[in-house]
């Protein structure tokens, strides 16, 4: 099967972009299923339930997050109608939302983890590497699934690396999201676990992270407070695309992907 991830969607341009072309990139890459994280679409910070519902409808099986999370308020009490909207799975027992899903598919059942990384990341959230074991375990020895994938929302290099290690011949594909930077070190590893340090973003080309660029410069030149809005202009939409062999849940490759969405 072959698994369609789109990196941290940004604001109205964003989406905007990834309604437009999410289903030439489906037939274009004849995709079977497909992630999108869209902890940025409302505004650059978080997700309202009119977005999620809006990118499920545009083609996503499933919606991730990360550290912006909770920044909409109205998004806490969607996640009991929405199981397909996912918050790292990290958070302490008792949080809103799960961290995970299973859908069935042609191809079996799917499953999908959302992850946070510590390192860099405000709030720091439970150990991931133990966490998302203790769910992998659950996923293939109880449910039987052999196709899983991961979205570890993380800012550090390292911890990305180490986490796809880690998890090495156990997950099917680990994505990495956070910094809206796409990196060119995509391969699968020995095992059999495609891996890419970071997706890079669906958001304005012309920016900084999907912002506009001179707030944040003036920010660096004196350390000043500024607002910093969502840039405009093209969208460059940022991604991966994975085959996996259904049999096994191991990747067969990984290609990074990019698509320029004119406004």
């Amino acid at each position: 099967m072959r698994i369609l991830f789109l990196g941290d969607v940004v604001g109205e341009p964003g989406r905007k972009a990834v309604k437009k072309r999410l289903p030439i990139l489906k037939e274009q890459y004849q995709a079977d299923f497909i992630v999108i994280n869209g902890e940025n679409s409302a505004g650059g910070r978080g997700i309202t339930p009119k977005i999620c519902t809006e990118l499920l409808r545009a083609g996503a099986a499933v919606i991730t997050t990360g550290d912006h999370v909770w920044d909409q308020k109205e998004i806490v009490a969607h996640f009991a109608s929405e199981p397909r909207l996912l918050r790292p799975i990290n958070w302490p027992e008792g949080t809103p939302g799960a961290g995970s899903v299973v859908l069935e598919t042609e191809f079996g059942k799917v499953a999908v983890i959302n992850a946070q990384g510590r390192t860099f990341v405000q709030p720091p959230l439970e150990n991931p590497f133990t966490v998302v074991d203790k769910e992998v375990t659950r996923l293939r020895d109880e449910l039987g699934v052999k196709i899983i994938f991961v979205d570890f929302h993380a800012e550090t290099t390292s911890e990305k690396i180490g986490f796809g290690r880690c998890f090495d011949g156990r997950i099917s594909a680990m994505v990495g999201t956070h910094t809206h930077v796409q990196t060119a070190d995509e391969r699968v590893f020995p095992n059999g676990t495609a891996y890419l340090t970071d997706s890079g973003m669906c958001g304005p080309d012309e920016s900084i992270l999907g912002r506009k660029i001179e707030p944040i410069v003036e920010r660096f030149k004196t350390q000043m407070p500024v607002r910093f809005p969502v840039a405009s202009g093209r969208v460059r939409l940022c991604g991966a695309v994975i085959d996996i062999n259904p049999e096994t849940g191991l990747a067969n490759s990984i290609e990074r992907i990019q698509d320029i969405v004119e406004p």
